[in-house]
């Protein structure tokens, strides 16, 4: 990552200075170090993509096509081929469809699902969405073990081709198998969709290279760490390598001098990558006190406790608001920072200054659902019920799954919404179809009795 984040910080500068192609070389040359960061790798380049088609950039040569799969021998060097292909030609999906496949092969699983979000949306909102894409990436989603996200996909590919018996099969088959899997856990008393999360995490740990990070280990990497920054005061490079191996320590005190460091080095070089970092790093750290703060507030009534974690919390959110902020003014154009800092904002009911940056996070298709989403909460904390109704209207029609838990969210915030603005009718029609999908849907059992009273002037 030392490696990486270095072309990654020349990526971002060459790209404000529109130095378009020469950014795409570095994001690339990071992504062939680190090709599993997302963040600061996919999603900023496809966000470089964006702004370099808006700005008239041309699609790839016949010369680079040719180069492009001439040079991709192995799964790695054929993924980000096709990313770079896919850069210069963001609405190209054959290219998109490509790198999944590379992804997928290489076992890049962080990377497969970030691409196959990204072709699903890409595919739902294509005014000929392809069935091809959608089995693909049926068959993608499953290879990586994102089986609820297989099934979506299946789904669409049923609806398109509702003769098709395999596909009706296969329908099924990803039913049961996602039921039982779900069933299991629960039986065990988890919570699946976490256990998924922490599959991923320790399926990321076991990758890197088989090193098992001991304490001892971590110490070790620390010292030499040191050492090299000392032979070669300043070096970029250097100072990450020192950042990472502290916050690999996992402890306040090395988090500290981690974010000391960078800041430091920030103030000297005025490079916003370091203040960046350092950002991540009190999040993160704040994050982990926070989980403590409330694992030692399990079953306990403890007034103390409870201050002590809403102190930590608040402390986070600031530390979060402060840290977008800055991320907005120096990456203007990732949508993705927009559309973190308008979180922020809405979390601290600054809606007025939210709304501008989620409708921009908008029309990024990562973000345009969930963007709309949250911009229909804003009216709707506001007092803009109308506003919000069709705000969420418009989210729901451009939204083609319409039994998922994002689905039934909009539907249950656009059913608030009418009943806000005093059109109970269609509120407690809303709330009847949500409960008739899933009837333990937060408040909406309750919500349709009280309704069907007051219809009855009971």
């Amino acid at each position: 990552m030392t490696k990486a984040w270095a072309f990654f910080e020349k990526a971002r500068k060459a790209g404000e200075a529109n130095n378009f192609d020469y950014a795409i070389d570095m994001f690339l040359e990071g992504l062939h170090v680190a090709p599993e960061e997302v963040v600061d790798g996919h999603n900023r380049l496809r966000g470089l993509a964006l702004s370099r088609k808006d700005k008239g950039g041309k699609g790839p040569s016949m010369m680079e096509k040719v180069k492009a799969m001439r040079h991709s021998r192995s799964p790695l060097e054929q993924m980000l081929n096709s990313e770079y292909l896919f850069t210069k030609e963001p609405d190209n999906l054959s290219y998109a469809e490509a790198m999944l496949k590379a992804a997928v092969e290489g076992d890049y699983k962080q990377t497969a699902k970030w691409i196959a979000d990204l072709l699903f949306q890409l595919n739902i909102a294509s005014p000929r969405p392809s069935v091809h894409i959608y089995i693909l990436l049926k068959d993608s989603y499953s290879a990586i073990g994102e089986y609820d996200r297989a099934l979506a996909a299946c789904q669409y590919a049923v609806k398109m081709r509702p003769l098709d018996g395999n596909l009706s099969d296969e329908f099924k088959r990803l039913s049961a198998e996602l039921t039982m899997a779900r069933g299991r856990y629960e039986e065990e008393g988890g919570d699946f969709r976490k256990s998924m999360k922490d599959r991923d995490v320790q399926e990321k740990l076991q990758s890197q290279e088989g090193v098992i990070r001991t304490e001892d280990y971590r110490l070790k990497a620390i010292t030499e760490a040191r050492k090299q920054l000392a032979a070669e005061p300043g070096v970029p490079g250097h100072i990450y390598n020192l950042a990472n191996t502290l916050v690999d320590m996992e402890e306040d005190k090395f988090d500290n001098e981690a974010i000391e460091l960078l800041e430091k080095t920030y103030s000297e070089k005025k490079d916003f990558s370091f203040k960046d970092r350092a950002g991540q790093v009190k999040i993160k750290m704040l994050g982990r006190k926070l989980r403590q703060a409330k694992d030692a507030l399990e079953d306990k009534n403890d007034p103390a406790l409870q201050a002590a974690a809403d102190q930590i919390e608040n402390q986070l959110n600031d530390a979060k608001l402060e840290h977008y902020r800055l991320s907005v003014l120096n990456y203007p154009t990732d949508s993705h920072v927009k559309y973190e800092y308008a979180n922020c904002l809405l979390h601290n009911k600054q809606c007025d200054e939210a709304i501008p940056l989620f409708q921009e996070a908008s029309r990024d298709p990562r973000h345009k659902i969930a963007a709309m989403g949250k911009i229909g909460l804003c009216f709707y904390i506001k007092g803009w019920f109308t506003d919000a109704i069709d705000i969420y209207n418009q989210a729901i029609d451009s939204y083609e799954i319409k039994d998922d838990g994002v689905a039934k969210e909009m539907r249950y915030n656009l059913g608030r919404s009418f009943e806000a603005n005093g059109d109970t009718e269609k509120a407690l029609d809303i709330y009847r179809k949500i409960a008739q999908l899933d009837f333990g849907y937060k408040d909406v059992r309750q919500r349709v009795d009280t309704l069907r009273k007051k219809q009855q002037g009971k």
